[in-house]
């Protein structure tokens, strides 16, 4: 494996959501992840039938039984030797399955125990179930999402799972490293996904702060209250996106546009917002999106085409810088960010659960005995 995080063993509880990717951030960037599947979930399946899980990419998989003493064991015999540990249960489940920081990090005082919640391992909503959209209703900025006089607009669940979790989590740890890298100890991460998601509202929060946030949805110039900084129906039913914020592109917009800024009204009037954006709103109507696109690709105007996940990854320039990447037929993105010096690879196709099982245990010293008789006891598969 490539990439700077070369070396690092990170031991993963198998789950689902933002806990996985995090980890798989982890895996993108070098590190070696063993993911602990669910016994029950090995099947025995050939390696092509995991090919379209992108979350599995970069990993090996052992399953495991942690309800029964032998596969706990397993599993605290590979954290003994590991960097990294991550779970995504909520609070106090890894404690009681034997695998808690306590039983862990005894064990091995340089590991990095990361866990991966939505409501933090304290507070009163700590034991409660959640997704997304509530960690992202509870930290404030849900509220603001959404057009003027609408309901607000549950951006996807990039915001609090991915953004907010999965990120967080993986900028943790790597943080925690470098400090281990000094002090020789690890430590546990409480990463919260209603904390991850207050943290990437800062900007929200300095506007709020100074006195320039309106409460409203749809009211502020980047919440789509500013004809310039929105999306725009074309007249091919497809969309564009325009971001001029600063005079200097909204003064090349409206060059583009033919319109004659002396005629109209002050940029940031928010009154006038409104009838500018219905004036837009016609504009935009009158072309198609390729029309947009030759006419606007090449100005200084903060323009973009909108495009639907299916067309993004050909688009000129995602294809000239490989943003996207297709792994044995599966589109996906490619590692992120660029390393000049040690660059990340997909080397490792994703794993169907338990699939390299035998070549773990072999590798961690257990002996064919050792692994056999954990095998006809339940503990692995």
């Amino acid at each position: 494996m490539g990439g700077p995080l070369a070396g690092i063993r990170v031991v993963e509880i198998g789950g689902l959501g933002p806990a996985p990717f995090g980890a798989m951030v982890l895996a993108d960037l070098g590190a070696d992840v063993i993911v602990v599947d669910r016994a029950d979930l090995a099947n025995g399946a050939p390696l092509e039938s995991a090919k379209g899980n992108v979350y599995g990419r970069g990993r090996r998989s052992i399953a495991v039984d942690l309800k029964n003493p032998n596969g706990v064991d397993v599993v605290r015999r590979l954290t003994d030797v590991a960097d990294v540990f991550v779970e995504g249960f909520r609070p106090g489940v890894t404690e009681r399955l034997g695998v808690g920081p306590a039983d862990l990090c005894s064990r091995n005082p340089r590991l990095v125990y990361a866990r991966m919640t939505g409501w933090g391992q304290d507070g009163p909503l700590a034991e409660r179930a959640g997704h997304d959209i509530n960690y992202l209703s509870l930290a404030g900025p849900l509220a603001h999402i959404g057009r003027r006089d609408q309901a607000p607009t549950p951006p996807l669940n990039l915001v609090a799972d991915f953004g907010g979790g999965g990120m967080l989590l993986a900028i943790g740890v790597c943080a925690a490293l470098v400090e281990r890298a000094s002090s020789g100890d690890g430590q546990v991460l409480d990463v919260a996904m209603v904390d991850g998601v207050a943290l990437l509202a800062a900007p929200i929060a300095n506007a709020y702060g100074q006195g320039f946030f309106h409460e409203a949805r749809g009211t502020n110039w980047l919440d789509s209250g500013a004809h310039y900084y929105d999306v725009y129906e074309t007249s091919d039913a497809q969309w564009v996106s325009i971001g001029a914020i600063e005079a200097k592109f909204y003064s090349n917009l409206l060059e583009a546009l033919e319109l004659d800024p002396a005629e109209l009204p002050d940029q940031n009037d928010e009154e006038q917002w409104p009838a500018m954006k219905q004036r837009f709103t016609k504009i935009f109507k009158s072309k198609s999106r390729s029309d947009w696109e030759a006419l606007l690709s090449h100005r200084d105007v903060c323009f973009a085409p909108v495009l639907p996940f299916a067309e993004a990854p050909s688009h000129p320039h995602n294809a000239r810088r490989a943003t996207y990447v297709d792994v044995d037929g599966v589109v996906q993105p490619a590692p992120a960010p660029r390393f000049g010096r040690t660059p990340a690879t997909l080397d490792r196709p994703p794993a169907p659960a338990g699939h390299h099982t035998d070549e773990i245990l072999d590798e961690f010293g257990f002996d064919a005995t050792q692994i056999q008789d954990l095998r006809e006891r339940g503990a692995v598969a």
